[in-house]
């Protein structure tokens, strides 16, 4: 059975018929047309599937669609723009991480929450953040500068 949901994404609201159990990520991809977030495990063990629910980091692949109706959905491209991006997206790209890059969306996105609480990080509190994340081109030490200097750039 379908349910109307309006879902608010990246600051745009629009309306899908779904079933209510169907996972976000789902809607976000085929309803939506998005190309981030990714599906990797479906478990929410990897992170590609990473978003933020009203500021917090979601894994997408489990979260059901109802759960999204009326809260605010912020994808990796909502984080920042080309012209202004997020000072994770900056860092990425100034440290050279991604390799294959399918991963980086659950990186960034579960960084940027981080940050946004923990502006001035430790590395085991970066490592304890980013844990449970999985990158299988090894750009753990990159990703771990990336977030270094996102925080210093603030």
């Amino acid at each position: 059975m379908t349910q109307r949901i309006s879902l608010s994404v990246n600051g745009r609201v629009q309306t899908i018929d779904a079933d209510p159990d169907m996972p976000l990520l789902y809607a976000l991809r085929n309803d939506l047309g998005l190309s981030n977030p990714h599906f990797g495990c479906g478990l929410a063990q990897c992170g590609a599937c990473t978003v933020h629910i009203d500021g917090e980091p979601v894994r997408s692949c489990v979260t059901p669609v109802s759960a999204a109706d009326g809260v605010q959905i912020t994808t990796l491209a909502g984080l920042g723009t080309p012209e202004k991006p997020h000072p994770v997206q900056k860092a990425y790209v100034d440290e050279q991480v991604p390799q294959c890059g399918y991963c980086v969306n659950g990186w960034i996105m579960t960084a940027a929450a981080f940050l946004k609480k923990t502006p001035k990080p430790t590395d085991g509190q970066i490592r304890e953040a980013l844990s449970g994340l999985k990158c299988r081109c090894g750009t753990h030490l990159a990703i771990l500068r990336a977030v270094k200097r996102a925080a210093a750039i603030g």
